[in-house]
């Protein structure tokens, strides 16, 4: 075994010690007024009490699966690598979702002060979930992979990643219906109905819209991309180990050691001048991408050259760069074309914006329209990069590529996550009556993560592909298939239901979401109705059973889509053999992939048009714009926030199960 295996070991620890570092910051700091901590509670609570649940409805799942696959395989190492990928990736997700249920609290009791320091505590909250994924996404593999196969068998850490994977499928759909049911429940009544602010404490289904956007896109995004950075890296081993031998399986390590590297000095640069504080709204959302984007682009370069030395160096094959170099600057274009595409003061948005004078049909087909158009670009960064790293580096570039696209994983994850601390922050500005000049700044702070959290999923899209690409690599690699015959009439009828199969999953999520938001908006009129002193603000809403019935559809949802994932390619397999599963994979990538970019870019362009409308324009707050512009976000919250993102979790399993379950269908 190679000495340099301690590198990756070394920055992987180095990065847990430095989220320890933030949590200590982030607790140490002054505690906040009695009513921020009441509502911080509510929403902490909440989130504790959907997640217990929902660990506790997967656990028996979880135990048969890994009794499976210790059948198959005849090994007690495979179900031992799976639990361990299951728990780590839960852990990740569970104290990420802790720190940022605190961090909101006081990112809003802080912009009372200070907004620098505001904004302090909600990007290093978002930084504790980024590098958490990272430094145990990379140790986990190194100490289960050496502990259960003395660094000998990479393709042991298939089962690691199915682990992962599993939990991720859970977390982001059920987190995903959960989050959506009550947001669009509570903005039906709330915004529609009743004509009251987004995060007026009177609307019982505000605190579980609060829990839901920690649920869903803090502890589901984590576990996401958590199984994708894990999936990424265990596919380039296992490829690398069949095609360059020891050091084919380090060089991933070595890689991912590296964007640590970078990122913790990325994320050192992301500050914001103590004079924004008195600046135009304008401007302190300006300043704020400034500080994000110098980050992320500096931690971008650090990973090229080290990318570049690393490779040179050690793998003694300067042309495997290439591959990391265009997979880097292909999620970086993602990113950027995204952040257009949703933007709210890009013309995508605007144009939504502007529909919303004639109402809700026109808002609808523009948002529409601007998550079609906006497949483009990704399509292209994507299909480019593929390309290119098979050119320069074969299979073995393309399994790479997947690894240098989520190479700076740490400061993008933590740029994601700071915009659901945010929005938590804005709505405890809110709910608790701080004064205007505090709810101002916290505004400020979630205008800029509405536009980091869409570019976030967007790369999260596009790691996505890569990866599960990938493991279609490993998948043929393994069943000996060097080609796939387009013409053999099983292949094209495994293409047609894998094509279908991301179209099917997205309406079992989309449906979930449609029955949680009815119970929400029946159970809010109920209480309005009984509770004559509740507009009035006499009486106190009932937000637990709000949480609890989002919590209760969520579990009941999340499981038939998880099914579907697993069987459909166990039984193409079994019927139609290897051949007509490749075929599956492929059609589920391609549809799955362009899906989710459409879908998540509607979503987001359709909210940060509803937020200009709110900013003032076109009637402002309470118009008849307004009233399209919520019509449109209602129908956007599902495509973003649950059904576009879990497509990411379905194109990577369906091929590890596939890869798992290959010895039967030969």
């Amino acid at each position: 075994m190679s000495l340099l295996i301690l590198i990756p070991i070394i920055l992987a620890i180095a990065d847990i010690a430095f989220v320890f570092l933030i949590f200590k910051k982030i607790t140490k700091s002054e505690k906040e007024e009695e009513k921020i901590l009441e509502i911080a509670k509510l929403i902490k609570d909440g989130a504790k009490a959907f997640l217990f649940r929902e660990f506790k409805s997967m656990a028996l799942v979880f135990v048969l699966v890994a009794i499976i696959l210790g059948i198959i395989q005849k090994t007690f190492l495979a179900p031992a690598m799976f639990l361990c990928g299951a728990f780590i990736s839960s852990l990740t997700g569970y104290i990420g979702m802790m720190v940022s249920t605190t961090a909101n609290a006081k990112t809003a009791h802080k912009a009372q002060k200070s907004f620098a320091d505001s904004f302090n505590i909600a990007i290093w909250g978002g930084e504790v979930m980024g590098f958490l994924v990272v430094g145990l996404g990379l140790l986990g593999i190194i100490i289960v992979w050496g502990l259960f196969a003395g660094f000998q068998n990479a393709g042991l850490l298939i089962n690691y990643a199915f682990g992962a994977s599993f939990v991720a499928l859970f977390m982001r759909v059920g987190g995903g219906i959960f989050t959506k049911s009550a947001d669009v429940g509570a903005d039906l009544v709330g915004k529609t109905e009743l004509n009251i602010p987004e995060d007026d404490p009177r609307n019982p289904a505000v605190i579980a819209d609060n829990v839901g956007d920690n649920v869903g896109d803090i502890a589901g995004m984590g576990s996401d991309l958590f199984e994708s950075y894990v999936s990424s890296i265990a596919a380039a081993m296992v490829i690398g180990s069949v095609i360059s031998g020891e050091k084919g399986i380090f060089l991933p390590l070595l890689l991912a050691g590296i964007g640590i590297f970078a990122s913790l000095i990325g994320s050192l640069f992301i500050k914001i001048s103590k004079n924004l504080a008195e600046a135009s709204f304008e401007k302190q959302t300006a300043g704020i991408r400034k500080a994000m984007n110098k980050g992320i682009i500096l931690a971008n370069v650090i990973m090229i050259v080290g990318a570049f030395l690393a490779i040179n160096f050690y793998f003694n094959d300067f042309r495997l760069f290439w591959a990391v170099f265009f997979s880097v600057i292909s999620g970086y274009i993602i990113g950027k074309s995204t952040d257009y595409f949703t933007s709210e003061n890009k013309k995508p948005t605007l144009d939504i914006a502007k529909a919303t004078q004639t109402g809700p049909s026109s808002v609808i087909l523009e948002g529409l329209i601007a998550g079609m158009k906006s497949t483009v670009i990704p399509v292209i960064a994507v299909g480019s990069t593929i390309v290119l790293a098979y050119y320069f580096g074969g299979l073995y570039g393309i399994a790479l590529a997947g690894v240098g696209i989520l190479g700076v994983l740490g400061i993008n994850l933590s740029t994601d996550c700071y915009g659901p601390i945010a929005d938590n922050a804005a709505g405890i500005a809110q709910m608790s009556g701080l004064s205007p000049e505090a709810r101002q700044r916290t505004e400020a702070l979630d205008a800029v993560g509405n536009s980091t959290a869409a570019a976030g999923k967007g790369f999260a899209i596009g790691s996505a592909a890569l990866a599960a690409l990938a493991w279609l690599i490993t998948y043929a690699q393994q069943g000996g298939m060097s080609q796939i015959n387009m013409l053999e009439p099983r292949i094209i009828a495994g293409l047609f239901i894998g094509a279908m199969l991301p179209f099917l999953f997205s309406a079992l999520a989309i449906k979930g979401v449609s029955q949680g938001a009815l119970e929400i908006v029946n159970e809010v009129r109920r209480q309005f109705k009984e509770k004559k002193g509740l507009i009035d603000g006499i009486e106190k809403a009932d937000h637990k059973t709000c949480i609890d019935l989002a919590t209760k559809r969520a579990i009941r949802e999340m499981g038939f889509p998880a099914v579907l994932v697993i069987i459909v390619p166990l039984l193409i397999g079994v019927i139609f053999g290897k051949q007509a599963v490749a075929g599956t994979l492929l059609g589920a990538l391609a549809s799955g992939f362009i899906l989710a970019i459409f879908m998540a870019n509607s979503g987001g362009a359709w909210d940060n048009a509803k937020k200009h409308i709110e900013a003032g324009n076109f009637g402002g707050k309470g118009s008849d714009a307004h009233r399209a512009a919520v019509i449109g976000d209602t129908v956007g919250d599902p495509f973003k926030d649950t059904a576009g993102p879990s497509l990411n979790i379905l194109i990577k399993l369906i091929g590890i199960v596939a890869l798992l379950a290959l010895p039967l269908f030969i």
